[in-house]
């Protein structure tokens, strides 16, 4: 009897599913969606395989504006660890990045947990604030934050320009409310009937978290990671304020080699292109590893 009155409503949800489709296909056509499909594939790929072209290509191949090398070379993967000296950003932005991304994301998890399964006065206050500072602009704070830290080598005998932990505690300001609030979002939809099967088992607050909470949250966490490793990562503005030539990052390491290119006589682009992936090899590697943890971070929460 139960299979019977299982396959109409099968029925009605496969009739559903082909009507969406239809609507769909009535609202864009499939030539446009094709289309439109192309176009972006091509404004995507285009430049992207200019830059591994030109990577392997000569300095005078690319400045002369070859598209694809007369001749392969890669050399170039060998002159930029000494042109543009990016054994060192490769370090300091793996120590800033990778330091951001393990606080944000411990201190986030924690923060988290209190916000969605406890209630006290200010709550709603807080949540709100986290998203109002993710509104905030970098470029409005860079004046104030180098006023501040310069202060503190003035006032306190601290120093924190051109340290990596002052770029560190940077990059923490902007990361801490976007994994924070990841986070919250991933919390809200895991069941509390676990935790309170804990709890009853005597497990305090912190055997929650870490046997019940961090087991069950590995996509909101690699997400909120992810996205603090690339903030440090990524950035340019702040570094090229904060750090000094020792512990410039690998972004301002480039942008340096990449002015130092303009006007010059033979410009380094076939090095500046080698360099560049180089540098964005990291972050590929990291989103093809932790894929399948993308999608269920990001979309958590969206269906309830």
């Amino acid at each position: 009897m139960t299979a019977v009155a299982e396959k109409p409503g099968a029925a009605r949800a496969e009739r559903s599913r082909k009507a969406s489709n239809a609507a769909v296909a009535q609202l864009v056509p499939v030539w446009l969606r094709t289309l439109i499909v192309v176009v972006i594939c091509v404004a995507i790929v285009l430049p992207l395989m200019y830059v591994i072209f030109g990577s392997v290509n000569s300095d005078i191949g690319v400045a002369s504006g070859q598209y694809f090398p007369s001749s392969f070379t890669l050399a170039n993967f060998g002159r930029i660890w000494s042109t543009v000296g990016l054994a060192d950003g490769i370090i300091n932005s793996l120590i800033s990045a990778g330091t951001t991304a393990v606080v944000a994301t411990a201190v986030a998890v924690g923060t988290a947990y209190v916000l969605v399964r406890f209630a006290f006065f200010g709550r709603v206050t807080i949540l709100r604030g986290l998203l109002a500072l993710q509104s905030v602009p970098g470029t409005l704070v860079v004046l104030p934050l180098f006023v501040v830290f310069s202060s503190f080598s003035t006032y306190l005998g601290i120093q924190v320009i051109g340290t990596r932990w002052g770029l560190i505690v940077t990059y923490l300001t902007f990361a801490l409310p976007f994994s924070t609030w990841v986070m919250v979002t991933y919390l809200r939809g895991l069941p509390r009937e676990l935790e309170e099967a804990a709890r009853m088992d005597g497990a305090s607050n912190l055997r929650i978290i870490a046997q019940v909470i961090l087991p069950l949250s590995w996509p909101g966490i690699v997400v909120s990671a992810i996205f603090a490793f690339l903030l440090g990562w990524n950035d340019v503005l702040f570094a090229s304020v904060i750090t000094n030539s020792n512990t410039q990052t690998v972004a301002v390491a480039l942008e340096v080699f990449g002015g130092a290119q303009e006007g010059g006589a033979l410009p380094a682009y076939g090095q500046l292109m080698a360099a560049s992936l180089v540098c964005a090899a990291p972050v590929v590697l990291l989103y093809l590893i932790f894929q399948r943890y993308l999608v269920g971070g990001l979309t958590a929460g969206g269906v309830k």
